[in-house]
């Protein structure tokens, strides 16, 4: 057992999943197409943690050698740009696990680190042993999950967790998705299954962050313009 988790019920923890550049950078090799929308939400869900002192447990992904399982997308490969996490979804504070198949964990820490991130080598994140044990043990009143994809990992840990007996909320602006059909389907169940879908706003209230800074792409920067262009109107 993970001893200090057992112990002590924490209000909430985020579950920040698999928001690297090559899944919602412009120039990644898997970017879903709606990623400055979810990353202006997840910024704000990130901002929002920090002010609450929310811990954070990170998924990411990790390939080895240009192999995604089969995946025709090459993406998140070991030792990559494309593999490192967007850069406002990492706190200073933190400790980084690689995908080894062990269960090792320190006993405490979630009251060492404020952020945890844990590579896997795989979609769902229940499959790697210290994932499992992590989400397993580990006990809070909610478990507000962020990420990608819809139809994919995010649907996995949903899933996962409400099999645990664990209480889950999806918000549904602030996870990407790659097949709005399928990301529809995948949200129709977890809300099925339990999961409580909730948006941004409700979870963190209004903000002053403005989009810059989001993405370098022809949209985000034309959208940076417009930013900027209001900022003068308004002052």
């Amino acid at each position: 057992m993970i001893r200090q988790l057992m112990k002590r019920r924490r209000r909430r923890i985020l579950i920040d999943i698999s928001t690297q550049r090559d899944l919602f950078l412009a120039d990644g090799s898997a970017c879903i197409s709606n990623h400055r929308r979810v990353l202006e939400h997840i910024r704000r869900i990130m901002a929002w943690a920090r002010h609450k002192n929310i811990p954070i447990i990170s998924t990411c992904e990790v390939y080895p050698d240009n192999n995604n399982g089969g995946n025709a997308l090459n993406y998140c490969v070991d030792g990559t740009e494309g593999q490192k996490k967007i850069r406002y979804t990492l706190l200073n504070n933190r400790a980084s696990f690689v995908a080894d198949g062990s269960t090792d964990l320190p006993v405490d820490i979630l009251r060492r680190y404020k952020q945890i991130v844990l590579h896997k080598r795989c979609t769902n994140p229940f499959d790697e042993p210290r994932i499992e044990r992590l989400l397993t043990e580990v006990q809070a009143n909610e478990f507000v999950l962020i990420g990608v994809s819809t139809e994919g990992a995010v649907k996995a840990m949903a899933l996962g967790l409400l099999q645990r007996g664990k209480k889950v909320s999806v918000v549904v602006d602030a996870v990407g998705s790659r097949n709005k059909r399928e990301a529809k389907l995948a949200l129709r169940k977890m809300e099925t299954k339990g999961a409580r879908l909730i948006d941004t706003k409700k979870l963190a209230g209004t903000s002053h962050l403005r989009r810059i800074g989001i993405c370098d792409c022809k949209m985000c920067q034309r959208q940076v313009g417009k930013t900027a262009f209001e900022l003068e109107v308004e002052y």
